[in-house]
């Protein structure tokens, strides 16, 4: 039998359980699948249509991307250095209004899937209007993504009745559940302060009986319990917990302002969270408690958000800022070590979207989903630990390869 692919390098990182560094690692691709990955020695007398041999780049899982909003590359730097109501209501909004059409949707979500793809992402999880328009570009730019119709009781780009807002994210998932094996349909409510009960009970029954994933902000501000009608005592997250919306095909955005008792109530229902520490950090919205969260076995991912608030979709740029961000809050410098970090890009990661089973990590089975990274470079050596290495020194610059799906689709640092 002849294989697609051989790639051998002097390091392969797969992030399986245990974290192996393989030195002298291969990971042999056929039809789009891992089919074993090992030392370089095992794999001698094997057939492959195509070896390649990556000498000091690291073979490692393409990077998970938990949470974007694809089309605002187009409003990146418009709207910098203000507080997050004037932001948005003051300039997002209102460019919104004026920018966004099916057309300028679908241009911006295919440049920023070109800039994940160069800087190592394989996945992402998005969120916006028009989705089915962010669907062509997903679908024509290679990468795997979950894709989220958005649900707000405004009128919306896309949605101008608020009152078939629902109704038009069932009709999207149902257009695009078997559109392409890369593409997952979701459903994306903005938040509990845009949507009602009845529109946020509706909305994740039509996702639980789709079977898809649910998408919602959660507690991303500290005024943001002010902003919902009928809380009373309760938390947002025990108001969400109330009224059904929690559960393992759950995704929360942000999850900043929460305590113990959320933490505990998040983990009881198996939801998972997306962790945005620059696009928090720069609406100042402040630090979500990652390194409790991830004690207590939930599955949390890193997620850039939008450009318009973030202002790029670089995961190399976001684990680095993670890392040292929660060092910093907690005054521990061992809090959120290199390993835990590049787990939340890449297979917890996979995880908080629903693909744990797919990509995250390289092993027999899972779709193939890889990136290599460069480490021949000045800022890069000496490497005493990858994983360090990976996580503090590493650019989005150095990677040099990225293949979804068993195929290449960036190569010498350069869209295919």
């Amino acid at each position: 039998m002849e294989y697609d692919y051989l790639i051998e390098s002097d390091l392969l990182i797969p992030m399986t359980e245990g974290l192996p560094v393989i030195e002298n690692g291969a990971v042999l691709v056929n039809e789009g699948a891992i089919e074993a990955c090992g030392k370089t020695y095992e794999f001698s007398g094997i057939k492959v249509k195509n070896r390649i041999h990556a000498g000091k780049k690291i073979i490692m899982p393409g990077l998970i991307n938990c949470h974007t909003h694809l089309p605002m590359s187009l409003f990146r730097g418009l709207a910098d250095d203000l507080p997050l109501d004037v932001w948005l209501n003051e300039h997002i909004f209102p460019a919104e209004a004026e920018h966004i059409n099916p057309e300028s949707v679908e241009k911006w979500s295919r440049h920023s899937c070109s800039e994940m793809l160069l800087s190592g992402t394989t996945t992402c999880c998005d969120g916006y209007f028009h989705e089915e328009n962010v669907a062509k570009a997903v679908m024509a730019s290679g990468i795997r993504a979950v894709l989220g119709q958005g649900v707000i009781d405004f009128p919306a780009p896309g949605v101008l009745d608020p009152k078939k807002n629902v109704a038009v994210a069932v009709e999207f998932v149902k257009m695009f559940k078997t559109a392409s094996p890369r593409l997952y349909p979701s459903i994306f409510c903005h938040s509990p302060y845009t949507c009602s009960k009845e529109t946020l009970t509706a909305a994740k029954q039509a996702a639980n009986d789709l079977g898809v994933l649910f998408q919602i902000h959660v507690a991303e501000t500290k005024n943001e319990r002010k902003m919902i009608q009928g809380l009373g005592r309760m938390s947002i997250v025990e108001y969400l917990e109330s009224i059904g919306i929690l559960d393992e095909k759950t995704l929360m955005v942000h999850s900043v302002w929460i305590d113990d008792k959320d933490i505990a109530i998040i983990k009881k229902k198996g939801a998972n969270v997306a962790h945005c520490p620059e696009s928090n950090m720069k609406l100042a919205s402040g630090i979500a408690p990652v390194p409790k969260l991830i004690e207590k076995g939930v599955a949390v991912g890193l997620g850039t958000d939008g450009c318009a608030s973030n202002n790029d979709h670089d995961l190399f740029a976001e684990m680095d800022m993670a890392a040292k961000l929660h060092k910093v809050a907690l005054l521990d410098p061992c809090v959120m070590d290199a390993r835990t970090t590049l787990k939340m890009a890449t297979i917890q990661g996979a995880k908080a979207v629903g693909l744990g089973h797919i990509t995250g990590s390289i092993e027999k089975g899972k779709r193939a989903d890889m990136i290599l990274v460069d480490m021949d470079k000045p800022h890069l050596i000496p490497m005493y630990d990858p994983y360090s290495s990976l996580v503090y020194s590493a650019k989005a610059s150095d990677v040099s390869l990225v293949m979804v799906d068993g195929k290449i689709l960036v190569q010498d640092g350069k869209i295919v």
